[in-house]
């Protein structure tokens, strides 16, 4: 059967519609030149679903898998164990065929999801409220600061180096089309963040502040003085967690002061999966709540008095006027946020803490066993479960040479900088409860002899 099943005459018809003889006369506007006479050189005619399979299948045994070997990546996307029954679960019809929950009398399964997954991550973040989710921690950054600019009415904003750069980068070409003016910057190779030149750069321009905890390089800070000044200024101070299983140890950025508090939810949940689809997470206090971009579920009654949820507050351009929109999201990664909840769910609060310290101890033992390997250094006073290693030599090669040996041995400042030769020793491992002790010593040994 043909994708669009139309019989000869369903097509004249239509082509009769639009006064067309045939649907060539569809394309006349598109140059001669780019248009294919024949097809494209070099792609076979057809093959068997059995062929491809068997096609597709040897290409992919060229990929060296995240489970085939030692794994340290990390720099905003990690590698953690998801239960089969997350998988399972989000699965079933209801929920994997489930849209957008426009009517709640229909959708209250999907409705209570979103409301459970918006309590669990304001719990987590340290907040009053979360949205429904959004699309990935990258552009939830960006909505935030956005989102300062409604509130504060001014649109400078002032971006941590410590920023994951594909963030900023992000924010930057949103700030083309809006007249935003971003202060920011690449990081230095230090143990301290730069928190304290930001808290005394804030001024009555600012819009917010954007820190990233723990930042790029791993390190960790106390955000209570800049969300100080920022109150002082009348600023906002807007946190970007990469990494949520961190919380189950550290102090939330709700906790110390932060007024939007944005990530990424990947890590619980949801795999590495080639770099998507992620889960954006949104939160803020609840005095910004009718700012705050994308969807909220509330919790309500029915008419026979039964507990019940609705779309509380949904200010998306396809709802209201599109200029009083708080965002132009159309849906959101909700298969993603049920996967979120889920795992959230089956951890527990307890579950959670005890998975934030497995990851901690095993990132201390390997970080104790990687500066042992002559002319290499640990850069972080402190660190979660990421830190960043300095090495001898400019790290991109290294990293190379650890590959060929079967060991994906983290993340080079290089590949994120590649404009900053200051930069190009800098390594950053990320140790999650999926690296082993054998793991640790593979890493260990071939990073010797890689340097040797």
């Amino acid at each position: 059967m043909r994708y669009l099943p139309l019989t000869p005459d369903d097509r004249a018809a239509m082509l009769a519609a639009v006064s067309a003889s045939s649907i060539d006369d569809l394309f006349v506007d598109v140059p001669a030149a780019a248009r294919l006479s024949g097809p494209i050189e070099g792609l076979p005619a057809h093959a068997s679903e059995l062929a491809v399979e068997r096609h597709m299948a040897a290409l992919s045994r060229q990929s060296h898998a995240a489970g085939d070997g030692p794994f340290f990546l990390g720099a905003g996307a990690y590698r953690h164990h998801v239960p089969a029954s997350v998988d399972h679960l989000i699965q079933r019809g209801e929920f994997l065929t489930a849209y957008t929950p426009y009517q709640p009398e229909i959708a209250q399964g999907t409705l209570q999801m979103l409301f459970e997954f918006q309590s669990q991550v304001a719990r987590l973040l340290g907040t009053d409220v979360a949205n429904a989710s959004m699309y990935d921690g990258s552009t939830a950054c960006w909505e935030a600061i956005v989102m300062a600019r409604r509130v504060t009415r001014r649109s400078k904003a002032l971006l941590s180096t410590g920023l994951h750069p594909h963030y900023r980068s992000v924010a930057r070409t949103m700030a083309k089309y809006t007249g935003d003016s971003l202060v920011d910057g690449d990081p230095s190779l230090e143990a301290g963040t730069d928190w304290a030149a930001l808290a005394a750069a804030v001024d009555k321009e600012t819009s917010c502040v954007v820190v990233q905890y723990p930042d790029i390089l791993g390190r960790i800070d106390d955000m209570r003085a800049l969300a100080a000044a920022c109150q002082a200024a009348g600023a906002l101070l807007v946190a970007v967690v990469t990494e949520p299983v961190a919380l189950g140890l550290i102090q939330s950025p709700g906790e110390m002061g932060a007024d939007i508090v944005v990530g990424e939810g990947q890590s619980i949940g949801v795999g590495l999966q080639f770099g998507g689809p992620y889960v954006g997470l949104f939160a803020c206090k609840s005095k910004y709540v009718r700012q705050m971009p994308g969807r909220l579920c509330g919790e309500t009654v029915d008419a026979n008095g039964k507990r019940g949820f609705v779309l509380t507050l949904s200010t998306r351009e396809q709802h209201i006027r599109r200029e009083k929109a708080t965002s132009n999201i159309c849906t959101n990664s909700g298969l993603c946020a049920l996967a979120f909840s889920i795992h959230m769910t089956l951890l527990g609060e307890a579950g959670l803490r005890r998975l934030a310290a497995i990851n901690h101890g095993r990132a201390k033992a390997a970080a104790a066993e990687l500066a042992k390997v002559p002319g290499v250094s640990v850069l972080n006073r402190g660190f979660f479960n990421e830190f960043t290693l300095l090495l001898p030599v400019e790290a991109r090669p290294v990293i190379h040479a650890l590959a060929e040996k079967g060991i994906l041995g983290g993340v080079s400042l290089g590949r994120l900088y590649p404009d900053n030769a200051g930069l190009a020793n800098g390594l950053i491992v990320a140790v999650t409860e999926t690296v082993t002790e054998e793991d640790i010593a593979a890493f260990a040994a071939a990073l010797k002899e890689v340097l040797a």
